[in-house]
């Protein structure tokens, strides 16, 4: 086990760790299998216990792959819109871009920002901004807010249970991606009963977050 964890403190104090967070993050932004949540929260986990990698590049690299990444999956819906490609056109693909549909004409920064809490939810979010012409020059300031926010508020969780297990960083950072997970699911569950009360999702039809386990296919 010691042999593992200094391999693991090793390869966290890797540059190239760095480059692969960005890149994770801006992915996930239009490519939900990617998990950048469980990647952001390990890195910042195994700062906590060893030092390294640095949080704040962890941060501010995780920010800004976040931001690319909703404005990629903005311009794919300006580009393509959402009925392009067959899975696109599937039932709860549809039913998932209704729904942001009526949450961008209620309350378009409000669902902006929330969404990128959610992994199914801000890619439908975003690319029906783009295919509905929300404008730019509001999308790209929201964007920037829910990704800087939505990276500290994961590196915040990984740093925080990191520091407790500064002796096992392993066992730290799958606490520390259990603790995420717990959070992001109440999380899940309050912004929906928000929703629920400002945006009326038809029965029949589901949010993106009854889509979570569903793959993406074209």
């Amino acid at each position: 086990m010691d042999v593992i964890n200094e391999f693991i403190i090793g390869q966290a104090a890797a540059l190239w760790v760095y480059p692969l967070l960005f890149a994770v993050c801006m992915l996930d932004g239009f490519f939900p299998p990617v998990p950048s949540e469980t990647v952001l929260v390990t890195l910042s986990s195994l700062s906590g216990s060893t030092g390294r990698p640095y949080l704040w590049i962890v941060i501010v690299l995780a920010a800004l792959g976040a931001i690319i990444g909703d404005n990629i999956a903005y311009a794919i819906g300006r580009k393509v819109g959402t009925e392009r490609f067959r899975w696109m056109r599937r039932p709860k693909a549809q039913a998932a871009f209704a729904w942001a549909r009526r949450g961008l004409d209620k309350r378009g920064a409000a669902v902006i920002l929330t969404a990128r809490y959610i992994p199914i939810g801000r890619i439908a979010v975003n690319m029906t901004a783009g295919a509905t012409r929300y404008p730019r020059q509001k999308f790209v300031p929201l964007t920037i807010l829910g990704g800087t926010t939505w990276a500290l508020y994961s590196a915040f969780v990984g740093r925080l249970v990191g520091g407790w297990f500064e002796s096992q960083p392993l066992f730290g950072a799958a606490v520390a991606i259990c603790v995420a997970v717990v959070l992001g699911v109440g999380i899940d569950h309050l912004i929906q009963r928000f929703k629920a009360g400002r945006v009326d999702v038809p029965r029949g039809e589901s949010s993106p977050d009854d889509e979570r386990g569903s793959t993406l296919e074209r």
